[in-house]
């Protein structure tokens, strides 16, 4: 699993790499998991630490995207782990309930409300409509809304495997998330 973890890095990373240690969630239930397939594992962390540290989107549109897509797919694991991440990158509990709410929900710019639109009809149709993408397109270049998509799928195929498999909640995510409104989810 060190070769499957290593490939979470990025030749040139636009986003710093999570701060380990001092109580936070290791997802080693998740981490369980993906070892029964090194070569999977592998793959998917190469693809995903795009997503996650090379991607062109910032580190708020990204997490407000994989939020919404746990929502969904009704992730609790997903939902949690990235109820932390969301916190790191300063996105209020509010703000995580209104991802909760939609793209509806009063209080998101434009364009925020665009990117979550964008989830629920990916997720639905596996599109975004014309009206999605011109909002969309009206703030975002080409490698952003490719890098849209892109989480969406990655974190759609995430959320598939874990509630698939039953990934059980671990006890340090469980207590981490409680001090970032993690119960949303």
């Amino acid at each position: 699993m060190r070769g499957a973890m290593s490939a979470l890095q990025v030749d040139n990373p636009r986003h710093p790499y999570p701060t380990t240690g001092g109580g936070r969630p290791k997802a080693l239930n998740a981490l369980g998991v993906l070892a029964h397939h090194p070569t999977l594992a592998t793959a998917y962390h190469r693809f995903n630490g795009h997503v996650q540290f090379g991607t062109t989107l910032s580190q708020r549109q990204r997490e407000l995207l994989v939020l919404r897509v746990a929502r969904a797919r009704g992730c609790e694991y997903e939902w949690l782990q990235h109820s932390v991440l969301a916190a790191d990158v300063g996105i209020a509990d509010d703000e995580v309930d209104r991802v909760v709410a939609g793209p509806d929900a009063a209080g998101w710019s434009p364009l925020e409300s665009a990117l979550l639109r964008a989830v629920d009809e990916l997720v639905a149709e596996a599109r975004i409509t014309d009206d999605t993408w011109a909002a969309l397109t009206a703030e975002l270049d080409t490698q952003q809304v490719m890098d849209v998509v892109f989480t969406v799928g990655a974190y759609e195929a995430l959320a598939m495997a874990f509630n698939s498999f039953g990934v059980p909640i671990d006890d340090d995510l469980r207590a981490a998330a409680r001090g970032t409104n993690g119960s949303s989810g």
